[in-house]
Protein backbone atom coordinates (compact mmCIF):
# COMPACT_ATOMS: atom_id res chain seq x y z
CA UNK A 1 0.00 0.00 0.00
CA UNK A 2 1.52 3.28 -0.92
CA UNK A 3 0.72 6.58 0.85
CA UNK A 4 1.07 10.11 0.65
CA UNK A 5 1.25 12.57 3.66
CA UNK A 6 0.58 16.05 2.84
CA UNK A 7 1.04 18.63 5.63
CA UNK A 8 2.86 21.96 6.13
CA UNK A 9 5.28 20.29 9.11
CA UNK A 10 7.35 17.82 9.15
CA UNK A 11 9.75 17.11 12.72
CA UNK A 12 12.80 17.64 12.10
CA UNK A 13 12.91 19.31 8.50
CA UNK A 14 10.17 22.19 9.43
CA UNK A 15 8.87 22.41 12.98
CA UNK A 16 6.54 24.86 14.69
CA UNK A 17 4.11 22.63 16.40
CA UNK A 18 2.69 19.30 17.44
CA UNK A 19 1.85 18.63 13.60
CA UNK A 20 5.42 18.39 12.49
CA UNK A 21 6.28 15.66 15.37
CA UNK A 22 3.41 13.67 14.05
CA UNK A 23 4.19 13.58 10.10
CA UNK A 24 7.84 12.78 11.08
CA UNK A 25 6.89 9.55 13.06
CA UNK A 26 3.54 8.17 11.89
CA UNK A 27 4.71 7.32 8.38
CA UNK A 28 8.09 5.89 9.56
CA UNK A 29 6.00 3.67 11.57
CA UNK A 30 3.73 2.85 9.03
CA UNK A 31 6.50 2.10 6.76
CA UNK A 32 7.67 -0.58 9.53
CA UNK A 33 4.70 -2.43 9.38
CA UNK A 34 5.09 -2.87 5.79
CA UNK A 35 3.57 0.34 3.67
CA UNK A 36 5.15 2.11 1.38
CA UNK A 37 4.74 5.91 3.29
CA UNK A 38 6.02 8.94 1.77
CA UNK A 39 5.87 13.02 3.09
CA UNK A 40 5.65 15.27 0.52
CA UNK A 41 6.26 18.82 2.24
CA UNK A 42 6.44 22.22 1.29
CA UNK A 43 10.31 23.31 0.42
CA UNK A 44 12.04 25.04 3.06
CA UNK A 45 15.71 26.57 3.11
CA UNK A 46 16.03 25.43 6.38
CA UNK A 47 19.16 23.38 8.12
CA UNK A 48 17.84 19.66 7.47
CA UNK A 49 17.09 20.56 3.78
CA UNK A 50 20.70 22.37 3.32
CA UNK A 51 22.56 19.33 4.96
CA UNK A 52 21.07 16.64 3.20
CA UNK A 53 21.58 15.34 -0.53
CA UNK A 54 18.49 15.68 -2.90
CA UNK A 55 17.66 14.55 -6.36
CA UNK A 56 15.31 16.37 -8.42
CA UNK A 57 12.52 13.83 -9.63
CA UNK A 58 10.29 16.00 -11.82
CA UNK A 59 10.09 19.22 -13.21
CA UNK A 60 6.72 20.74 -14.25
CA UNK A 61 4.87 24.06 -14.39
CA UNK A 62 0.76 24.97 -13.78
CA UNK A 63 -1.21 28.15 -13.38
CA UNK A 64 -2.07 29.39 -10.29
CA UNK A 65 -5.16 31.55 -12.02
CA UNK A 66 -3.38 33.32 -14.79
CA UNK A 67 -0.13 32.98 -13.27
CA UNK A 68 2.06 29.97 -14.52
CA UNK A 69 4.52 29.17 -11.83
CA UNK A 70 7.56 26.37 -12.30
CA UNK A 71 8.00 23.90 -9.80
CA UNK A 72 10.17 21.01 -8.91
CA UNK A 73 10.14 17.95 -6.79
CA UNK A 74 13.04 17.15 -4.70
CA UNK A 75 13.43 13.42 -3.16
CA UNK A 76 15.51 13.03 -0.36
CA UNK A 77 18.37 10.88 -1.23
CA UNK A 78 19.04 8.51 1.80
CA UNK A 79 15.70 8.49 3.25
CA UNK A 80 17.11 9.88 6.74
CA UNK A 81 13.86 10.07 8.27
CA UNK A 82 12.80 6.42 7.89
CA UNK A 83 10.62 7.40 4.65
CA UNK A 84 10.81 8.64 1.30
CA UNK A 85 10.61 12.73 1.85
CA UNK A 86 9.66 14.82 -1.31
CA UNK A 87 9.75 18.55 -1.11
CA UNK A 88 8.48 20.66 -3.58
CA UNK A 89 9.88 23.59 -4.56
CA UNK A 90 8.68 26.59 -7.01
CA UNK A 91 10.45 29.81 -7.15
CA UNK A 92 9.21 32.89 -5.33
CA UNK A 93 6.31 30.48 -3.37
CA UNK A 94 7.87 27.37 -2.16
CA UNK A 95 11.59 28.54 -1.31
CA UNK A 96 10.99 29.77 2.00
CA UNK A 97 13.14 29.70 5.32
CA UNK A 98 9.39 29.84 7.68
CA UNK A 99 6.45 27.89 7.34
CA UNK A 100 3.66 30.28 8.46
CA UNK A 101 2.91 34.26 8.51
CA UNK A 102 3.99 35.29 4.95
CA UNK A 103 1.47 37.74 3.30
CA UNK A 104 0.31 35.44 0.43
CA UNK A 105 -0.18 32.47 2.70
CA UNK A 106 -3.28 31.19 0.50
CA UNK A 107 -1.36 31.05 -2.60
CA UNK A 108 1.52 29.72 -0.68
CA UNK A 109 -0.52 26.45 -0.12
CA UNK A 110 -2.21 26.27 -2.97
CA UNK A 111 0.55 26.13 -4.96
CA UNK A 112 2.07 23.73 -3.20
CA UNK A 113 -1.50 21.78 -3.37
CA UNK A 114 -1.78 21.70 -6.86
CA UNK A 115 2.06 21.03 -7.83
CA UNK A 116 1.45 17.58 -5.78
CA UNK A 117 -1.50 16.85 -7.73
CA UNK A 118 0.15 17.66 -11.36
CA UNK A 119 2.89 15.94 -10.21
CA UNK A 120 1.35 12.35 -8.81
CA UNK A 121 -1.49 13.10 -11.57
CA UNK A 122 1.23 12.41 -14.65
CA UNK A 123 3.40 9.77 -12.19
CA UNK A 124 3.60 6.70 -13.07
CA UNK A 125 2.82 5.91 -9.17
CA UNK A 126 -0.60 6.00 -8.58
CA UNK A 127 -0.97 6.16 -4.46
CA UNK A 128 -3.17 4.01 -2.79
CA UNK A 129 -4.28 6.74 -0.13
CA UNK A 130 -3.51 10.12 0.06
CA UNK A 131 -3.69 11.48 3.65
CA UNK A 132 -4.07 15.32 4.37
CA UNK A 133 -3.21 17.29 7.62
CA UNK A 134 -4.38 19.88 8.15
CA UNK A 135 -6.13 23.04 6.28
CA UNK A 136 -3.07 23.60 4.69
CA UNK A 137 -3.72 20.24 2.37
CA UNK A 138 -7.58 20.50 2.86
CA UNK A 139 -8.40 21.37 -1.04
CA UNK A 140 -7.23 18.20 -2.60
CA UNK A 141 -10.00 15.64 -1.45
CA UNK A 142 -12.01 18.45 -3.32
CA UNK A 143 -9.90 19.11 -6.28
CA UNK A 144 -9.38 15.36 -6.74
CA UNK A 145 -13.04 14.19 -7.08
CA UNK A 146 -14.05 17.70 -8.68
CA UNK A 147 -11.88 18.74 -11.18
CA UNK A 148 -11.80 17.87 -14.75
CA UNK A 149 -7.99 17.64 -14.21
CA UNK A 150 -7.37 15.17 -12.22
CA UNK A 151 -10.61 12.82 -13.22
CA UNK A 152 -7.57 9.86 -13.68
CA UNK A 153 -7.09 9.82 -9.73
CA UNK A 154 -11.28 10.20 -8.58
CA UNK A 155 -10.72 6.30 -7.01
CA UNK A 156 -7.80 7.55 -4.85
CA UNK A 157 -9.67 7.38 -1.32
CA UNK A 158 -8.09 10.34 0.64
CA UNK A 159 -7.92 10.58 5.15
CA UNK A 160 -7.88 13.92 6.00
CA UNK A 161 -6.75 14.39 9.78
CA UNK A 162 -7.53 17.43 11.88
CA UNK A 163 -5.04 18.67 14.29
CA UNK A 164 -5.96 21.75 15.23
CA UNK A 165 -9.67 22.48 14.48
CA UNK A 166 -9.36 26.27 15.03
CA UNK A 167 -7.74 26.79 11.84
CA UNK A 168 -9.42 27.02 9.05
CA UNK A 169 -7.36 28.47 6.26
CA UNK A 170 -10.16 30.38 4.68
CA UNK A 171 -10.41 32.41 2.07
CA UNK A 172 -12.58 34.78 -0.15
CA UNK A 173 -14.31 33.85 -3.40
CA UNK A 174 -11.98 36.31 -4.91
CA UNK A 175 -9.74 34.00 -5.14
CA UNK A 176 -11.40 30.96 -6.79
CA UNK A 177 -9.78 31.50 -9.95
CA UNK A 178 -6.66 30.15 -8.51
CA UNK A 179 -7.88 26.41 -8.68
CA UNK A 180 -8.32 24.67 -11.90
CA UNK A 181 -11.10 24.00 -13.81
CA UNK A 182 -13.95 22.69 -11.04
CA UNK A 183 -17.16 21.79 -11.85
CA UNK A 184 -19.23 24.61 -9.81
CA UNK A 185 -22.39 22.84 -9.24
CA UNK A 186 -20.46 21.71 -6.11
CA UNK A 187 -19.15 24.53 -5.44
CA UNK A 188 -20.99 24.47 -2.05
CA UNK A 189 -18.35 22.04 -0.97
CA UNK A 190 -15.91 24.48 -0.47
CA UNK A 191 -18.13 26.61 0.70
CA UNK A 192 -19.02 27.67 4.81
CA UNK A 193 -20.10 31.31 5.85
CA UNK A 194 -19.77 32.76 2.40
CA UNK A 195 -16.27 32.09 1.79
CA UNK A 196 -13.87 28.74 0.68
CA UNK A 197 -12.61 26.84 3.54
CA UNK A 198 -10.22 24.41 3.34
CA UNK A 199 -10.87 22.51 6.37
CA UNK A 200 -15.13 22.82 5.69
CA UNK A 201 -14.06 21.42 2.40
CA UNK A 202 -11.98 18.54 3.75
CA UNK A 203 -14.69 17.25 6.45
CA UNK A 204 -17.16 17.42 3.43
CA UNK A 205 -14.85 15.91 0.67
CA UNK A 206 -12.18 13.28 2.09
CA UNK A 207 -13.47 9.87 2.41
CA UNK A 208 -13.05 9.58 5.82
CA UNK A 209 -11.64 12.29 8.40
CA UNK A 210 -10.20 11.90 11.89
CA UNK A 211 -8.94 13.73 14.82
CA UNK A 212 -5.83 13.18 17.23
CA UNK A 213 -7.81 12.08 20.04
CA UNK A 214 -11.22 10.23 20.65
CA UNK A 215 -12.78 13.13 22.63
CA UNK A 216 -11.41 15.86 20.30
CA UNK A 217 -14.04 14.23 17.43
CA UNK A 218 -16.97 14.89 20.07
CA UNK A 219 -15.17 18.35 21.13
CA UNK A 220 -15.09 19.45 17.66
CA UNK A 221 -19.45 19.44 17.94
CA UNK A 222 -18.72 21.89 20.43
CA UNK A 223 -15.99 24.36 19.43
CA UNK A 224 -14.41 24.49 16.28
CA UNK A 225 -14.15 28.26 15.99
CA UNK A 226 -17.58 28.41 13.68
CA UNK A 227 -17.81 24.84 11.96
CA UNK A 228 -19.47 23.11 14.75
CA UNK A 229 -22.98 23.08 12.83
CA UNK A 230 -20.32 20.92 10.23
CA UNK A 231 -19.44 18.66 12.46
CA UNK A 232 -22.23 17.62 14.04
CA UNK A 233 -23.76 16.80 10.58
CA UNK A 234 -20.62 14.95 9.78
CA UNK A 235 -20.05 12.92 12.95
CA UNK A 236 -20.75 9.40 11.27
CA UNK A 237 -17.32 10.32 8.93
CA UNK A 238 -14.95 10.77 11.71
CA UNK A 239 -12.77 8.62 13.54
CA UNK A 240 -10.59 9.24 16.88
CA UNK A 241 -7.55 8.24 16.82
CA UNK A 242 -5.24 9.25 19.68
CA UNK A 243 -2.11 10.44 18.48
CA UNK A 244 1.58 8.35 19.48
CA UNK A 245 4.83 9.42 20.06
CA UNK A 246 8.21 8.39 18.44
CA UNK A 247 9.53 6.12 21.27
CA UNK A 248 12.68 5.86 19.64
CA UNK A 249 13.22 9.89 19.66
CA UNK A 250 11.69 10.04 22.99
CA UNK A 251 13.43 7.24 25.21
CA UNK A 252 15.02 7.99 28.40
CA UNK A 253 17.39 5.18 28.05
CA UNK A 254 18.99 6.63 25.02
CA UNK A 255 18.23 10.32 24.69
CA UNK A 256 21.87 12.10 24.23
CA UNK A 257 20.63 15.38 25.10
CA UNK A 258 19.37 14.37 29.26
CA UNK A 259 22.31 14.57 31.56
CA UNK A 260 21.50 11.10 32.40
CA UNK A 261 20.12 8.11 31.46
CA UNK A 262 17.52 5.79 32.44
CA UNK A 263 14.89 2.89 32.53
CA UNK A 264 12.18 2.12 34.33
CA UNK A 265 13.89 -0.82 35.99
CA UNK A 266 16.14 2.08 37.64
CA UNK A 267 14.64 5.43 37.55
CA UNK A 268 15.11 7.66 40.56
CA UNK A 269 19.01 7.81 40.13
CA UNK A 270 18.36 9.05 36.91
CA UNK A 271 15.77 11.37 37.19
CA UNK A 272 17.59 12.71 40.33
CA UNK A 273 21.00 13.72 38.27
CA UNK A 274 18.90 14.92 35.54
CA UNK A 275 16.99 17.29 38.23
CA UNK A 276 20.33 18.29 39.46
CA UNK A 277 21.77 19.10 36.19
CA UNK A 278 18.10 21.33 35.52
CA UNK A 279 18.12 22.94 38.85
CA UNK A 280 21.77 24.06 38.90
CA UNK A 281 21.15 25.77 35.52
CA UNK A 282 17.96 27.48 36.72
CA UNK A 283 19.18 28.33 40.26
CA UNK A 284 16.36 25.96 41.84
CA UNK A 285 16.91 23.31 44.92
CA UNK A 286 16.87 19.89 43.67
CA UNK A 287 15.07 18.96 47.42
CA UNK A 288 11.88 20.16 46.61
CA UNK A 289 9.27 19.24 43.72
CA UNK A 290 9.83 20.88 40.33
CA UNK A 291 6.62 21.66 38.72
CA UNK A 292 7.79 22.81 34.86
CA UNK A 293 5.75 24.24 31.71
CA UNK A 294 6.91 23.44 28.31
CA UNK A 295 4.11 25.14 25.34
CA UNK A 296 3.28 27.92 23.57
CA UNK A 297 2.74 31.28 25.68
CA UNK A 298 -0.67 31.58 24.32
CA UNK A 299 -4.27 31.33 25.35
CA UNK A 300 -5.29 28.16 23.54
CA UNK A 301 -2.48 26.31 26.00
CA UNK A 302 -3.76 28.04 29.10
CA UNK A 303 -0.80 30.03 29.36
CA UNK A 304 -2.24 33.44 30.03
CA UNK A 305 -3.18 31.53 33.81
CA UNK A 306 0.34 30.96 34.36
CA UNK A 307 1.56 34.15 35.74
CA UNK A 308 -1.37 34.18 38.29
CA UNK A 309 -1.01 30.69 39.01
CA UNK A 310 2.83 30.71 39.28
CA UNK A 311 2.40 33.57 42.03
CA UNK A 312 -0.84 32.45 44.05
CA UNK A 313 0.84 29.00 44.33
CA UNK A 314 4.80 30.16 45.71
CA UNK A 315 2.75 32.50 48.07
CA UNK A 316 0.58 30.21 49.62
CA UNK A 317 3.15 27.26 49.26
CA UNK A 318 6.02 29.22 50.45
CA UNK A 319 9.38 27.71 49.82
CA UNK A 320 7.90 24.48 49.51
CA UNK A 321 8.78 23.57 45.37
CA UNK A 322 10.18 25.19 42.39
CA UNK A 323 8.49 26.17 39.36
CA UNK A 324 10.07 26.44 35.90
CA UNK A 325 8.78 27.78 32.67
CA UNK A 326 9.84 27.21 29.09
CA UNK A 327 8.40 28.46 25.90
CA UNK A 328 7.53 31.52 23.96
CA UNK A 329 4.20 33.00 22.56
CA UNK A 330 2.69 36.25 23.79
CA UNK A 331 4.72 39.38 24.67
CA UNK A 332 2.57 40.26 27.25
CA UNK A 333 2.44 36.89 29.18
CA UNK A 334 6.18 36.39 28.11
CA UNK A 335 6.84 40.13 30.44
CA UNK A 336 4.29 38.59 33.21
CA UNK A 337 6.20 35.37 33.67
CA UNK A 338 9.74 38.04 33.38
CA UNK A 339 8.46 40.28 35.82
CA UNK A 340 8.12 36.98 38.30
CA UNK A 341 11.73 36.19 38.42
CA UNK A 342 12.23 39.04 40.61
CA UNK A 343 9.59 38.12 42.98
CA UNK A 344 10.46 34.72 43.69
CA UNK A 345 13.86 34.41 43.36
CA UNK A 346 15.65 30.56 43.83
CA UNK A 347 11.91 28.72 43.32
CA UNK A 348 11.23 29.97 40.14
CA UNK A 349 12.80 30.87 36.68
CA UNK A 350 11.68 30.90 32.61
CA UNK A 351 13.53 30.39 29.71
CA UNK A 352 11.45 32.05 27.19
CA UNK A 353 12.36 30.84 23.76
CA UNK A 354 12.34 27.45 22.40
CA UNK A 355 15.03 24.93 23.10
CA UNK A 356 14.47 21.19 21.84
CA UNK A 357 17.64 20.39 23.63
CA UNK A 358 16.39 22.10 27.02
CA UNK A 359 13.00 20.57 26.45
CA UNK A 360 14.52 16.95 26.96
CA UNK A 361 16.29 17.77 30.25
CA UNK A 362 12.95 19.51 31.77
CA UNK A 363 11.07 15.87 30.82
CA UNK A 364 13.87 13.98 32.65
CA UNK A 365 14.56 16.27 35.42
CA UNK A 366 10.78 17.35 36.37
CA UNK A 367 9.11 15.85 39.12
CA UNK A 368 5.48 17.45 37.33
CA UNK A 369 4.86 18.93 33.92
CA UNK A 370 1.73 21.48 33.64
CA UNK A 371 -0.83 21.47 30.63
CA UNK A 372 -3.54 23.69 31.79
CA UNK A 373 -4.75 23.78 28.32
CA UNK A 374 -8.17 25.46 27.19
CA UNK A 375 -7.96 23.59 23.77
CA UNK A 376 -5.78 20.56 23.60
CA UNK A 377 -6.47 18.11 20.37
CA UNK A 378 -4.29 15.76 21.16
CA UNK A 379 -1.18 16.54 23.76
CA UNK A 380 2.08 15.25 23.12
CA UNK A 381 3.81 16.47 25.93
CA UNK A 382 1.72 14.64 28.45
CA UNK A 383 2.79 11.50 26.74
CA UNK A 384 6.30 12.70 26.88
CA UNK A 385 6.10 13.60 30.31
CA UNK A 386 5.29 10.20 30.92
CA UNK A 387 7.86 8.29 28.45
CA UNK A 388 10.00 10.25 31.35
CA UNK A 389 8.55 9.67 34.31
CA UNK A 390 6.92 12.67 35.15
CA UNK A 391 3.58 12.95 36.71
CA UNK A 392 1.30 15.33 34.04
CA UNK A 393 -0.81 17.63 35.81
CA UNK A 394 -3.20 18.23 32.85
CA UNK A 395 -7.00 19.97 32.30
CA UNK A 396 -9.80 17.27 31.05
CA UNK A 397 -9.72 18.08 27.66
CA UNK A 398 -9.07 16.58 24.19
CA UNK A 399 -6.43 14.10 24.13
CA UNK A 400 -5.62 15.06 27.80
CA UNK A 401 -8.22 13.42 28.97
CA UNK A 402 -8.08 10.57 27.04
CA UNK A 403 -4.43 9.73 27.73
CA UNK A 404 -4.14 10.35 31.23
CA UNK A 405 -6.33 9.27 34.35
CA UNK A 406 -6.18 10.74 37.90
CA UNK A 407 -3.73 8.74 40.15
CA UNK A 408 -6.59 8.78 42.73
CA UNK A 409 -8.61 6.64 39.99
CA UNK A 410 -7.81 2.52 39.71
CA UNK A 411 -4.47 2.27 37.86
CA UNK A 412 -4.29 6.37 37.50
CA UNK A 413 -0.81 7.74 37.40
CA UNK A 414 -1.28 11.42 36.80
CA UNK A 415 -3.04 14.68 38.20
CA UNK A 416 -6.38 16.06 36.41
CA UNK A 417 -8.61 19.68 37.34
CA UNK A 418 -11.61 20.36 35.33
CA UNK A 419 -11.56 23.69 34.73
CA UNK A 420 -8.92 26.00 33.01
CA UNK A 421 -9.03 28.32 36.16
CA UNK A 422 -6.09 30.27 38.51
CA UNK A 423 -8.36 28.56 41.36
CA UNK A 424 -7.84 24.40 39.64
CA UNK A 425 -4.25 25.31 38.50
CA UNK A 426 -3.42 25.88 42.46
CA UNK A 427 -5.77 22.82 44.02
CA UNK A 428 -3.96 20.90 41.00
CA UNK A 429 -0.42 21.94 42.36
CA UNK A 430 -1.19 21.62 45.96
CA UNK A 431 -1.92 18.26 45.19
CA UNK A 432 1.03 17.76 43.17
CA UNK A 433 3.22 18.84 46.35
CA UNK A 434 1.47 16.58 48.81
CA UNK A 435 1.98 13.64 46.48
CA UNK A 436 5.82 14.68 46.08
CA UNK A 437 5.98 13.73 49.92
CA UNK A 438 5.01 10.01 50.07
CA UNK A 439 7.87 8.85 47.80
CA UNK A 440 6.19 5.08 48.27
CA UNK A 441 3.79 7.01 46.09
CA UNK A 442 5.60 8.65 43.79
CA UNK A 443 7.83 5.88 42.95
CA UNK A 444 5.04 3.43 41.92
CA UNK A 445 3.38 5.80 39.54
CA UNK A 446 6.53 6.34 38.12
CA UNK A 447 7.24 2.77 37.37
CA UNK A 448 3.43 2.65 36.23
CA UNK A 449 3.98 5.98 33.80
CA UNK A 450 6.95 3.96 32.24
CA UNK A 451 5.24 1.06 31.60
CA UNK A 452 2.84 2.64 29.27
CA UNK A 453 2.94 2.38 25.82
CA UNK A 454 2.25 5.50 23.90
CA UNK A 455 3.96 4.71 21.34
CA UNK A 456 2.91 5.05 17.12
CA UNK A 457 3.04 1.07 17.19
CA UNK A 458 -0.58 1.13 18.32
CA UNK A 459 -1.78 4.60 16.85
CA UNK A 460 -0.20 3.43 13.19
CA UNK A 461 -2.15 -0.17 13.22
CA UNK A 462 -5.51 2.14 13.70
CA UNK A 463 -4.40 4.24 10.54
CA UNK A 464 -3.70 1.41 8.50
CA UNK A 465 -6.75 -0.64 9.44
CA UNK A 466 -8.61 3.02 8.34
CA UNK A 467 -6.85 2.48 4.90
CA UNK A 468 -7.82 -0.97 4.54
CA UNK A 469 -11.28 -0.23 5.06
CA UNK A 470 -11.30 2.31 2.35
CA UNK A 471 -9.80 -0.06 -0.06
CA UNK A 472 -12.06 -3.09 -0.63
CA UNK A 473 -9.06 -5.46 -2.31
CA UNK A 474 -7.13 -4.92 0.63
Amino acid sequence: MRVYHLGAECYPVAKVGGLADVVGALPKYQCQAGLQAAVVLPYYNRQFVREHQFDVVFVASTLLGHRRFDFEILKERDNALGFELYLIRAPGLLDRENVYSYPDETEQFIAYQLAFLDWINWSQQTPDIIHCHDHHAGLIPFLLYHSVIYKRLKHVPTVFTIHNGQYHGAFGWDKVGYLPEIDMTVGGLLDWNGGINPLAAAVKCCSKFTTVSPSYLEELKVQSNGLEHLFEMEEGRGVGVLNGIDSQVWDPANDAMIAAKFSAKKIDPGKAQNKLALCERFGLSPDKPLISFIGRLVTEKGADLLPEAVSRSLNELGDQLNILVLGTGDIYIQDELRHLLDAHPNVYNAYLGYDEKLSHLIYSGSDFLLMPSRVEPCGLNQLYALRYGTVPIVRSTGGLKDSVIDFEQPDGYGIRFEEASVDDICVAVKRAVELYQNTAQLELLRKRMMGLDFSWDQSAGQYIQLYQSLIPKL
